[in-house]
This record gives structure tokens, C-alpha cells and sequence, in this order.
């Protein structure tokens, strides 16, 4: 068995696909789960004893354990993470009316103010006076690329 450091290749392949299953989890989208998992079940076939690198039987259970995983990986991935949902796309304008509140205190005078409105952080003044986090406030229009609100009592 081929070893690096003291450490089998079939505990290399686990450590390095699970590594690959931690990056994927918390950054979904690069796509490193399939690599990853094909190569845990292959460093288990090793350490379970099974020569998926030389020998014709092990080639090919390697080879067709490799495309089942994989494929299921993918089955598995698109159920978690369906990529036929409609994006949500929020313009400013279609924010007047709605009420949010206050992440970072709005002035009448500059955008320093953020506002958190329809789940989204907005770049937000105010149409009169000094309006403190936590306020509740109301989308009156929008100019450019941010908002301009009022505070709702």
C-alpha cells in the first residue's frame, strides 16, 4: 500500500475528500463536491483492501463506484440547491412605500445611512432630520442608486 508520511493513500484520499466537502459546504456553487466524495468512497475501497489502481477487477469497480457516486452526488446536489428558482430582483423603485428600518443612522444631508428594506441593505437619506437605528422608516422615492425615507411613528 502506498504511503506518504506514515499515512496510507486510502486515509490521504478521506482526509483530502472531506476537505473538499467542507469547502463546498461553506461556499456552495464551486462545485467540489463530486471530486470530494469520489474520493472518500475510493479511500475507503483502498482501506478496505479493494486495489483500485492496478488490477483489471479493481480498475473497473473503481471506475463504476466513481460514476455511481458521482451521479448521485449530482442527483443529491440539485435537490438541495434547485437552479431553476427565480432569482429575486428588487429595483429601487419598486421599493416606494414599503417600510424597513434603520441599520446605520440616515441623515438629510448625505448617504452614509443604510436601510435594511425587502431583506436588502440600501444606501438611504432621509427627507428631514437625524433618524437613529432601529427606527421603522417608509420608502417615499429613490434617486440614483439609493433610497430616500421617512420615519413612520
Amino acid at each position: 500500500m502506498v504511503e506518504l508520511a506514515g499515512l496510507s493513500f486510502g486515509w490521504i484520499l478521506v482526509v483530502l475528500g472531506t476537505f473538499f466537502l467542507v469547502v463546498e459546504a461553506s461556499n456552495p456553487g464551486f462545485f467540489i463536491a463530486v471530486p470530494g466524495t469520489v474520493m472518500i468512497i475510493l479511500g475507503v475501497m483502498i482501506l478496505l483492501g479493494v486495489d483500485v489502481f492496478s488490477g483489471p477487477l479493481g480498475l473497473i469497480v473503481g471506475v463504476l463506484s466513481t460514476i455511481a457516486v458521482s451521479l448521485l452526488t449530482i442527483w443529491f446536489y440539485r435537490r438541495i440547491n434547485p437552479g431553476d428558482a427565480v432569482p429575486v430582483t428588487t429595483s429601487r423603485d419598486s421599493l416606494v412605500g414599503k417600510e424597513g428600518r434603520v441599520l446605520r443612522t440616515v441623515f438629510p444631508g448625505d448617504l452614509s445611512g443604510k436601510v435594511l428594506v425587502s431583506g436588502q441593505e440600501w444606501s438611504a437619506r432621509s427627507t428631514m432630520g437625524e433618524i437613529p437605528p432601529g427606527k421603522k422608516v417608509r420608502v417615499v422615492s429613490s434617486e440614483g442608486v439609493h433610497i430616500i425615507v421617512e420615519e413612520v411613528e
